[in-house]
């Protein structure tokens, strides 16, 4: 059984280490998303988000930035655990849906139900699915579908590293971006 409460707690997470827990045992995932996007700290100035983030993750998060390909820390990750928004702490992906794609940044199947939303977007000329954190709106990176990779739902979520952080199962948090 996963034992992480206290660890999560020492950590001093913005979700309860039950949020993180909800991961490994069976809790609604909509109540998971309303611990998250309850704290209304989440909600911040550029100023505030400049004060808290690298400058390559208020690029990539705040400015909608992408990392350069091989270059993020989690695209060769393989520990269990899960993959957190590096602005907010909100639970994201489960390591269980990272898959390697070769593509030069983390690519999962799917996301934690409700963590991520996704929109269009025509930039760069061509039409792309944008995803982003539902809980501040930080950029993560696109979705593409009908690759043919041998996952549930032939979907690849390309990800900056830089918009991640990870907890491991054992609630130790990397956060060296």
């Amino acid at each position: 059984m996963y034992t992480a409460s206290r660890a999560l707690y020492r950590y001093k997470a913005r979700i309860p280490a039950r949020s993180y827990l909800s991961l490994f045992t069976p809790l609604p995932s909509s109540t998971i998303l309303l611990r998250a996007m309850s704290d209304s700290s989440r909600t911040k100035s550029d100023s505030e988000w400049q004060a808290i983030l690298s400058p390559e993750q208020f690029r990539v998060l705040r400015q909608k930035g992408t990392e350069r390909p091989g270059t993020g820390k989690y695209e060769k990750t393989k520990a269990d655990g899960v993959y957190t928004c590096a602005a907010c702490e909100t639970p994201l992906y489960k390591s269980t849906t990272k898959f390697d794609s070769g593509c030069g940044w983390p690519a999962f199947f799917d996301a934690i139900p409700g963590a991520v939303s996704r929109h269009e977007d025509s930039s760069f000329g061509m039409t792309r699915i944008e995803i982003t954190c539902t809980a501040c709106g930080g950029h993560l990176g696109h979705v593409f579908k009908g690759e043919g990779f041998k996952n549930p739902i032939d979907e690849r979520h390309c990800v900056n590293s830089v918009s991640l952080n990870f907890v491991d199962e054992n609630g130790q948090v990397d956060k060296s971006s």
